[in-house]
């Protein structure tokens, strides 16, 4: 960024989260309160399996039994899964409001020789379009 930064000054840079679909974030916030219910019932020792009449399997009996190792494996494991549903891999720019790159629709980052290429292109442009006279009705 220090080479856009050189080469156009008052250029502003800013950075900004894209939010995933809704379903992804649903389903992120759904794992976030399952993960610590989940890991309350292995603390306690609560068999939630006997709740609905089923015998509990046997990674719920090993969970029992090295609490730690399955509390920490909930906990990783699920904020792994939240992680992936809440990335988009978004890498959107925009000049003047105006989308300029899309990493969602090309699949792929620019290189900052195709940055700079972009951004001359459409500084070309405005400069252009802010020297044709607009008539007025």
């Amino acid at each position: 960024m220090r080479v856009i930064s050189q080469r156009y000054p008052d250029i502003r840079i800013e950075g900004e989260n894209y939010l995933p679909q809704p379903i992804y974030r649903h389903i992120a916030s759904f794992l976030s309160v399952f993960k610590l219910v989940l890991i309350g019932f292995i603390i306690v020792g609560k068999d939630p399996f006997a709740f609905f009449g089923m015998q509990a399997p046997s990674i719920w009996q090993w969970g029992q039994e090295n609490k730690v190792y399955a509390c920490m494996m909930v906990f990783f494991l699920s904020n792994m899964t939240e992680n992936m549903c809440m990335s988009t891999g978004a890498f959107e720019i925009t000049l003047n409001d105006v989308p300029v790159w899309s990493k969602l629709q090309s699949g792929h980052l620019p290189s900052m020789q195709q940055l700079v290429q972009i951004l001359d292109n459409e500084m070309k442009l405005n400069v252009h379009m802010e020297q044709i006279p607009h008539h007025r009705s």
